[in-house]
Formats: structure tokens, C-alpha cells, sequence
């Protein structure tokens, strides 16, 4: 009987450990998925808040200049753009032009050189621009076309360069201002709306062309617009904070209609067909607030 009871026991308590063991299995088991579970989560509260991030662009659909700077004086703006791109908005997302110093950058990539390495990977493909050296001389370089998730703060950009390898890069996208928006803050107060003939400097170039002065300038509701006439035909373009501007005109010497900034020097770049080719050349132009002389109709007023 005693040894029958010792069996039972021995039977009961093999048992109860067997199921101890099962459940502590089922345990380990659940423990994967439990992770998985939390990192699937997490990925997509990231990716929400990264969303959540690119919405805060709140400009209206446009063109504006904006400073496009990073954390690498090997990796910047072009030097004839002082810093700047020309950024685009539409239907709230936003995207910037900007002009490399080189071809050596051959790619980039919106996010971790790592994930720009795996496949299927996003990448940013340039376009071959031409620019003015200011000295009579041009360069080819690498431009691109950035998506740009959010404003006046760094994000990561990645790069590839003719070696073949991918690099971090930290950049920043920001004081956005409306490309026909670009009078001084100081003009807007000086001279109120209305039209007026407006002395101005002319600097650059070979000496042959000029702009005449003074120039017709509109202020309205406190952007500077200039009609500016060369001594010259042969203008089919001008180029003022990386906005291209086509002549108004026909016939006679080439006009344009320009946005300028009062009493501060300004670069602007006008190409000519006289010579044996198309050939940018960059001018600074200064127009004189104290010299304007309000233009007023026919009635007097």
C-alpha cells in the first residue's frame, strides 16, 4: 500500500514538472514575438513622427530663395551662390536646387549612408549645370533637386563621390524669403509703394554693355521691381537669386523686369549671345533709395 502511494506521489510530482517545463517553454517562445512586436511598433511610431516631421513645412506654394548649409566645408553650395538654392513648394512638400562646387559628387541620398547602401535604395541623380566664375571663365558642375522634410532644422543627406562610398552629412535648409520679395526691409520703409526713377551702379562684365540709369522702379506692398534696359540686343536671359527671368521685349535693346534690393549690392548674372557662343556674365548692380524721384501719371498724380 505504502509503495503504492510512493508511486502515485513520484507520478503526481514528475508531472507537475513536466508542465512547469512546458509553460516556461511556451514562455521562451513568446519571447520573439514579444520583441518583434515592440520593434514594429517602434518602427512605426518613427516613421509616423517622421511623417508628422515633413508636415511642418508651412509655406504656400511657390518660389523662394533659401540658405542650404551643411557640416562640411567639402560639401557646399557653389561659391557664385553665396550659400543659397531656390526652393519650391508645392501641394506642402518642398524641394531645393542647389549648385555643387564639382562633379565629384555623383549621388545623394535623403536619410543614413546606410541605408542608402541597400537596395532599392532612393537616390538623388544630378544634373549638369554651368557656372559663371566671375572672372570671365565657367565650370561645369553637379547640381540636385533635394526633397526637403522640414525647414530650419538639420536632417540627414547622404553622398557618394567618384570613389564609391557613401557618407553621412548633416544639412539645414533655411530663411526661406519669396524670390519676388527681395527688397530690403530698410527700402520697404524708406520709399512707400508707387513707381520711381531710381539711380543705380553697374560693375562687371568686359565694359562693352551697360544698364541704364536711372532705372524705373515699382514698389508694391514692399517688393522692388526694376525695368531695366541694356545698351545691348543681345541679352536672351538674366539669372537674379537663382530665378531665370526672359526679356520683355522684342524688338530695340533687351529689357527685363527684374526684383532688385534698394541700397544694397546685388549680384545678377546676364547671358549674351554676341560672342561666338551663349556666355553668362555676373554684374553687381546697386540702386540708390536717396536718388528716386516718384514717377507720376498723366494726371499729375
Amino acid at each position: 500500500m505504502r509503495n503504492l502511494f510512493r508511486n502515485k506521489f513520484t507520478c503526481i510530482v514528475a508531472m507537475t514538472l513536466v508542465c512547469a517545463m512546458s509553460l516556461a517553454a511556451c514562455g521562451n517562445k513568446n519571447t520573439k514575438p514579444d520583441t518583434e512586436s515592440k520593434k514594429a511598433v517602434q518602427d512605426a511610431t518613427e516613421s509616423t513622427q517622421k511623417a508628422e516631421k515633413t508636415e511642418k513645412i508651412a509655406l504656400s506654394d511657390g518660389t523662394y530663395t533659401a540658405e542650404f548649409t551643411t557640416d562640411s566645408s567639402m560639401f557646399h553650395v557653389n561659391d557664385a551662390y553665396d550659400n543659397k538654392g531656390t526652393l519650391t513648394v508645392k501641394d506642402g512638400k518642398a524641394t531645393i536646387h542647389v549648385a555643387l562646387t564639382s562633379t565629384h559628387i555623383v549621388n545623394l541620398f535623403l536619410g543614413t549612408a546606410k541605408d542608402a547602401s541597400k537596395d532599392n535604395a532612393e537616390l538623388l541623380e544630378p544634373t549638369v549645370e554651368t557656372v559663371d566664375c566671375g572672372d570671365g571663365t565657367t565650370e561645369e558642375v553637379n547640381a540636385f533637386d533635394i526633397p526637403v522634410p522640414v525647414l530650419d532644422e538639420e536632417f540627414d543627406l547622404a553622398l557618394i563621390g567618384t570613389k564609391g562610398k557613401w557618407y553621412d552629412h548633416k544639412v539645414k535648409v533655411s530663411n526661406a524669403t519669396p524670390a519676388d520679395a527681395s527688397v530690403s526691409e530698410s527700402a520697404g520703409e524708406q520709399l512707400p509703394d508707387g513707381t520711381y526713377n531710381i539711380n543705380l551702379d553697374f560693375e562687371g562684365g568686359s565694359g562693352k554693355a551697360s544698364i541704364a540709369s536711372p532705372a524705373e522702379v515699382t514698389i508694391s506692398g514692399g517688393a522692388a521691381t526694376a525695368t531695366v534696359q541694356w545698351s545691348s540686343p543681345n541679352y536672351d536671359y538674366m539669372i537674379v537669386d537663382g530665378q531665370k527671368y526672359m526679356p520683355v521685349n522684342t524688338d530695340g535693346n533687351s529689357v527685363f523686369e527684374i526684383p532688385v534690393k534698394l541700397d544694397t549690392p546685388m549680384q545678377v548674372i546676364g547671358d549674351t549671345v554676341a560672342m561666338s557662343k551663349p556666355h553668362e556674365v555676373e554684374y553687381t548692380l546697386t540702386f540708390h533709395s536717396d536718388s528716386a524721384t516718384e514717377v507720376l501719371g498723366e494726371d499729375g498724380e
